[in-house]
């Protein structure tokens, strides 16, 4: 049956205030929880989202516009997070233990007893995601994380799937409840206004946004504008572009080319690591690539505010006296067919603010070289990126330079892969620098995401009995810790 529904109606000011409250509250008995009991809750909250599936899955399909497949494994994403962090943060070096015990003989003179670690930075305000409304949305990736972390969240559910994130809220809420977290750890507010006034809310002590450059930026601004400024960890706008040497065209062209039409139209297009831009060399035959992509069917954006987004930013690009249309796509009730075009080295290089700028669709730019010498202008000339992806072989000249200069400028560099799909795994870095994130520092995937929402506090000669249990002699929590500059054994 089709979920009919009205979505929850904006938060009040008192009712923001309210909940910012109980969240402030919970934040000193939630972060002094034993890592243990923590990763209990978070897999219950897994649990209970994967039991719900049938009563979330629908309001995603109905919200987003999403097949239930995606919705579904999406979700199984989502679950499979939540564990993660909660296996992550019972094996302990989250944390970053470190114990420096007292040394009258230390080089610079004597060295009293100093202990290290990372504390919960305290209530965590998270902005959820529209194309992606399981994984990084409501109980999503920054929410995940800053629970793992001890931090209580706050979650400003995106307008896209309203519904959605009142119900998938109240899982996570019950959820939380029954294993014991304390009142207050978790809630769902709503209104864009509501959004605004939550960044400047003086409990916040941390943003994670993932969305537009323009909404992104406003927000960071408001954060960095307060009393009290805090950080804000946004996962903006990146073009991921793709560069293929002439060996590889070579070598293995046609799978190359198709790799990137299924690529560039996965999930219509619509995913943050989309590949946006291709470099090819001039003479590369793309009769394969066209074929293959007006052969595709339609598929619908998100919603109408983002299908508009789209046929303008398309409009403008195709207007650009630089570019060629290759392939037309057309909207429909179907949705969008995919679109390309095609410009040339030059031309990208004078131009690179109108040509390098996202389009979030289902729509791709060839850039043609004739040198690739000019695979390293164009790298340098990037702004911050996710991704970027060299597809070569191992003995051309120029890879080495390119992934030095590549490696500057993205957050991931992929050689010989595509960058749609993001593994939540320890050694993944999700991020970038600027616009492509608001901190080059940090990652929102995999288990270093975590290290956004905690602060190092370091004890100075405090008895051992009133030392938090990580501090402690003798381990009583059996951490990885680190002694006098050495691991200590376990």
């Amino acid at each position: 049956m089709t979920e009919t529904a009205a979505p929850p109606a904006d938060t009040t000011e008192s009712g923001l205030d309210d909940v910012m409250a109980a969240a402030a509250a919970a934040a000193p008995a939630f972060g002094a929880l034993r890592p243990a009991a923590r990763a209990a809750q978070l897999r219950a909250v897994a649990d209970a989202l994967g039991s719900a599936a049938d009563d979330l899955v629908p309001i995603a399909q109905e919200e987003s516009r999403l097949p239930e497949a995606r919705c579904r494994a999406e979700l199984g994403r989502t679950t499979f997070q939540l564990r993660f962090f909660a296996d992550h943060i019972e094996e302990g070096s989250y944390l970053e233990a470190a114990i420096d015990r007292a040394d009258p003989d230390w080089g610079m003179g004597p060295r009293p007893d100093v202990r290290r670690m990372l504390q919960p930075l305290g209530p965590v305000l998270v902005f959820g995601a529209g194309n992606f409304p399981f994984a990084f949305s409501t109980a999503g990736g920054d929410t995940a994380s800053a629970l793992a972390a001890g931090s209580p969240v706050v979650v400003k559910a995106h307008p896209g799937h309203p519904r959605l994130a009142e119900r998938t809220g109240a899982v996570v809420s019950r959820a939380l409840a029954g294993a014991g977290a304390p009142d207050g750890v978790f809630a769902v507010v709503y209104g864009e206004e509501t959004g605004r006034r939550a960044v400047r809310h003086p409990a916040v002590r941390a943003v994670g946004f993932t969305g537009s450059i323009p909404g992104g930026r406003a927000l960071h601004d408001l954060a960095a504008a307060r009393p009290d400024p805090i950080p804000f960890y946004g996962e903006l706008g990146s073009v991921n572009p793709v560069f293929v040497t002439r060996a590889a065209i070579a070598a293995r062209g046609d799978s190359v080319l198709a790799g990137y039409a299924d690529s560039f139209t996965l999930g219509a297009g619509q995913f943050c690591t989309k590949p946006g831009v291709l470099l090819v060399p001039r003479e590369a035959r793309l009769d394969p690539l066209v074929s293959d992509l007006r052969a595709r069917a339609g598929a619908p954006l998100l919603n109408d505010r983002v299908a508009g987004g789209f046929a303008d930013r398309l409009g403008a690009l195709a207007a650009h006296p630089g570019t060629e249309v290759l392939v037309e796509g057309a909207g429909g009730e179907a949705g969008w067919t995919p679109s390309l075009l095609r410009t040339d080295v030059g031309t990208l290089l004078a131009d690179p603010g109108a040509l390098l700028e996202e389009c979030f669709g289902p729509a791709s730019l060839v850039v043609g070289y004739d040198d690739e010498e000019s695979l390293i202008a164009v790298a340098a000339a990037l702004e911050g990126q996710l991704t970027a992806t060299v597809q070569a072989e191992e003995a051309d000249p120029v890879a080495p330079r390119l992934l030095a200069e590549l490696a500057a400028r993205a957050g991931r560099v992929l050689w010989n892969g595509w960058p749609t799909g993001v593994a939540v795994t320890h050694a993944m870095n999700h991020g970038g620098p600027y616009p492509a994130s608001t901190s080059v520092l940090h990652t929102s995937v995999g288990s270093t995401a975590i290290r956004r929402f905690l602060r190092p506090v370091a004890y100075q000669s405090v008895p051992d009995a009133l030392l938090p249990e990580a501090l402690r002699d003798g381990n009583p929590l059996g951490l990885p810790r680190r002694v006098d500059g050495r691991p200590e054994a376990a």
